[in-house]
């Protein structure tokens, strides 16, 4: 099985084996779709990087690119579309011809987990691959942490302490090393069904990063 040490996992990778056997069942259930990790979408030359929590089973795990698939997506992409961060036509799909505009899109965990939820120990497996993708932007000035997950998880790998940096929905943090961190309640639909996250507070998020 390969593991690749670079910005992504390679397709078999057998980092965490929960997520294995998950991947496993997907293919056999699911041959057509990506099932493997997810790499990041956008050039490492944009200064924003926008960090999520993992691929959604029927989104990026079945597309193979971050928040296609899916309602985050469509919020996500909708958002960046509509604030110049984006061009193109977002049709769900990672052949869509849609590009990014200044900013790259990863996730904390590249594999998806069953019921979206990640462990902290697989947090861990994979938190090397966004320390090496932040050290390969050269740009980078400031990173979207889509949900207390992605915060948490962008803390580690630069080896911060959550401690001093808590998560809240708009809050704007500098790091020891001046790049900016802002958070944002994650673009779900169960986020948004319940009103915890409405469209206006995440276009307003984007015009904070903006």
């Amino acid at each position: 099985m390969s593991i690749r040490s670079s910005l992504c996992p390679g397709r078999d990778c057998p980092r965490c084996p929960r997520l294995v056997a998950f991947r496993q069942e997907n293919r056999q259930q699911h041959p057509g779709w990506h099932n493997a990790p997810v790499p990041s979408f956008g050039v490492l030359t944009a200064r924003l990087l926008i960090v999520g929590l993992a691929p959604g089973l029927r989104g990026a795990n079945a597309t193979g690119r971050p928040f296609t698939g899916d309602w985050a997506g469509d919020l996500l992409y909708g958002t960046l579309l509509g604030k110049g961060l984006a061009h193109g036509t977002y049709l769900e799909r990672a052949d869509d011809g849609l590009e990014l505009i200044d900013c790259r899109i990863t996730n904390a965990v590249r594999c998806v987990p069953p019921a979206n939820r990640p462990t902290s120990a697989e947090a861990a497996a994979c938190r090397p691959f966004l320390a090496e993708e932040m050290a390969a932007m050269p740009r980078l000035q400031a990173i979207l942490a889509i949900g207390g997950f992605a915060h948490d998880a962008v803390l580690a790998a630069r080896g911060l302490k959550r401690n001093g940096f808590r998560f809240a929905h708009g809050a704007h943090h500098i790091l020891p090393d001046g790049l900016s961190m802002i958070d944002s309640y994650h673009c779900s639909r169960l986020n948004t069904n319940t009103g915890r996250l409405t469209e206006a507070m995440f276009q307003q998020v984007v015009d904070q990063v903006r």
